[in-house]
């Protein structure tokens, strides 16, 4: 990829997560860029703005921005910014962030269907038990949120034997995998998972999806995975569904406060697992690519690649 053709001002804007790591890959990428990071003298000039969680009205205050990117496949933490100024704001797409995120959830189906969790707290007790093994077959993974990484996600998993199913906001189709397709559906689906798998963008309308309700709807003794944003679990609501035995358990990589506050509750339950936020993470290389080849689309004048719809969040 050819480099922009003026020397660009690229700032990195955050007020959770330290990108720094993002600084080598764009300079190595772009040696004539000058980057920054919010806050040091200058940001404000440039014309694209790397983000994460950016403090609202900052991206409002870049006079020169004509391009707001993340560094990840989220978007609702930049739209969030109730002051996000009128330029486009792009993801990022990166099939190996979408293979490591089908890596975790196979681990997390595994520790559920293969009962990992039972023999790992069991070992810690000196007991030997060996329960009847259920076939892949007859094992059935839910993921609620069947996008570019839902569609990997639940391929791999096909390719394991598992029975798949998705549900997804807009129809769409996929050899060997149900699909179940908006609102009305999501009881019919929800009620043949023995595992659910959230990989949901976060919006008005998922946010808090995981709850009291949609839990009743699992069959008893259900597993879930949260891969998708803290946000979209009412966390209450998970550990009194598991304290009454309705769930299984649960694997948990996001959280609506990161890092997970030292008090939480999550923290000690014995069945429930967590990960720092760490399921897939993309190749600072990757992005700082789909970063410099968006910024010179923009400069050309023409669309830049992957860009996020405002009125859906994502």
């Amino acid at each position: 990829m050819n480099e922009p053709k003026t020397a660009l001002r690229i700032a990195l804007v955050s007020a959770t997560l330290d990108l720094a790591f993002l600084r080598t890959a764009l300079e190595t990428a772009a040696p004539t860029a000058h980057i920054s990071i919010y806050p040091e003298q200058g940001f404000d000039d440039a014309e694209v703005a790397v983000a994460w969680n950016p403090p609202h009205g900052v991206l409002a205050s870049m006079p020169q921005l004509k391009l707001i990117h993340s560094i990840a496949a989220g978007l609702d933490n930049i739209f969030a910014d109730p002051h996000l100024p009128d330029v486009p704001v792009c993801r990022i797409v990166d099939a190996g962030h979408a293979q490591g995120m089908a890596e975790y959830a196979i681990w997390s189906t595994l520790m559920f269907h293969r009962e990992m969790d039972r023999h790992l707290q069991n070992a810690q007790q000196r007991r030997w038990e060996r329960p009847e093994q259920i076939a892949a077959a007859d094992y059935t993974v839910g993921i609620l949120g069947f996008g570019a990484i839902g569609r990997t996600v639940g391929r791999s998993l096909k390719a394991m034997s598992y029975t798949v199913r998705g549900w997804t906001r807009l129809e769409k189709e996929e050899p060997g995998i149900e699909i179940y397709s908006g609102p009305e559906a999501l009881p019919a689906f929800l009620s043949g998972c023995n595992l659910l798998i959230c990989l949901l963008p976060l919006t008005a309308a998922t946010r808090g999806i995981l709850n009291a309700d949609l839990f009743r709807r699992l069959p008893q003794g259900a597993a879930i995975v949260n891969m998708g944003r803290g946000e979209h679990l009412v966390e209450a609501d998970l550990l009194a569904a598991i304290d009454h035995g309705h769930l299984r358990g649960a694997v948990l990589d996001v959280f609506a406060q990161e890092p997970l506050p030292d008090d939480s509750p999550l923290w000690d339950h014995p069945r429930i697992f967590l990960t720092p936020h760490i399921a897939s993470m993309p190749n600072p290389k990757d992005v700082a690519r789909q970063i410099l080849a968006n910024a010179e689309l923009v400069s050309d004048g023409r669309e830049p690649l992957h860009a996020g719809n405002r009125d859906s969040g994502y």
